[in-house]
């Protein structure tokens, strides 16, 4: 949509637009500049996208919160939002031990499907990141600033390569520096957009209770890693046990937790995207089908048998594994039966 057709609607057609009921009933008067300037930056790559919630791509679970974001500024990889996503969060003062917890359950989360998101704040929140890119698996970054602003500016590297399979995003104009009152609001996304949230330490008094808060107040699941009782590092983990989260000792502590989720965000999906069930007569996609081996295939492999561009190879292999075709596995994908 330009900028004149978006004019158009806003005068003539608001109803039409993605806007909160209480925005529509109000007067307002739209700042055409600010609206040219975020289409604007949304063409100037192919990285750059601006998600509304009628659009398919908008996240179902996120959909369902009383104040979903109006817009999404998203860098990266967008096809990361069509994955079940667990939250991983914890204290910027992480222990050793803690971090080597958050790394290894952050390494199962994405081995198993799951995308790992967090705030790339520093402490659990890099290192559940880190365990996403390093194990090649989508991640995404819900940030507290807008998404040209890297902060804190030692997670740059964690900022650029989490681009690669996963994305950054926030509800904030692109160029929105830290600010402490944006840090609370962008948790209810991190909560919102995830089945459940996991805190690997956290204080009484620390961020992650606001997200974990936030998740239980949204009908999702609330994990916690016990701590030692000697340390105050997991005063925070202990605290939310009390009060009903489930201790997390393994990754299976969480999957059986959330395979009812998981199954209504794939419906979700199938809905949103119009896929439909296997047809014996209809394989799909049957040039990429047979790009992908019974042995681990990478993505790059496959893109560069099937011959299509990456972002339609995404596409359609999502496509395939909702159908049962095939998995994802850590490195690639795998073919699950003949057609």
């Amino acid at each position: 949509m330009n900028i004149a057709e978006l004019k158009q609607r806003l005068v003539h057609e608001p109803q039409a637009l993605p806007l909160p009921e209480s925005l529509l009933r109000s007067c307002f008067t739209p700042n055409y500049s600010l609206v040219e300037e975020a289409l604007a930056w949304q063409q100037s790559s192919d990285s750059h996208h601006l998600i509304c919630p009628d659009d398919p791509i908008y996240p179902p679970l996120l959909k369902q919160l009383n104040d979903p974001p109006t817009v999404l500024f998203l860098k990266g990889n967008i096809n990361a939002l069509l994955l079940p996503s667990i939250a991983v969060v914890g204290s910027r003062n992480g222990t050793v031990g803690g971090k080597k917890v958050a790394y290894e359950l952050s390494s199962q989360l994405a081995a198993s499907g799951m995308c790992v998101t967090s705030g790339m704040a520093l402490g659990i929140d890099g290192v559940a990141h880190q365990a996403a890119i390093d194990s090649d698996c989508p991640s995404i970054a819900v940030l507290g600033t807008g998404v040209e602003v890297i902060y804190p500016k030692r997670h740059r590297s964690i900022y650029h390569d989490i681009q690669t399979r996963g994305c950054v995003l926030a509800e904030f104009w692109p160029e929105t520096k830290p600010h402490a009152g944006n840090f609370p609001k962008r948790n209810r996304i991190i909560s919102g957009l995830t089945m459940g949230t996991l805190v690997v330490e956290a204080s009484v008094k620390s961020g992650s209770l606001i997200t974990a808060r936030l998740a239980n107040e949204q009908g999702r699941e609330v994990f916690a890693v016990p701590g030692s009782v000697l340390s105050g590092q997991s005063e925070g983990c202990h605290k939310l046990i009390r009060e009903g989260a489930k201790l997390v000792e393994s990754i299976t502590d969480i999957l059986e937790e959330v395979s009812a989720l998981s199954n209504y965000h794939l419906e979700e999906l199938k809905a949103c995207h119009h896929i439909g069930g296997e047809s014996a007569s209809d394989l799909p996609f049957s040039s990429l089908l047979a790009s992908v081996g019974y042995e681990t295939t990478t993505i790059d492999d496959v893109v560069e048998h099937s011959g299509k561009t990456i972002e339609l190879v995404l596409e359609q292999l999502l496509e395939l594994e909702l159908q049962g075709w095939i998995t994802a596995v850590p490195g690639g994908y795998i073919r699950l039966k003949r057609s």
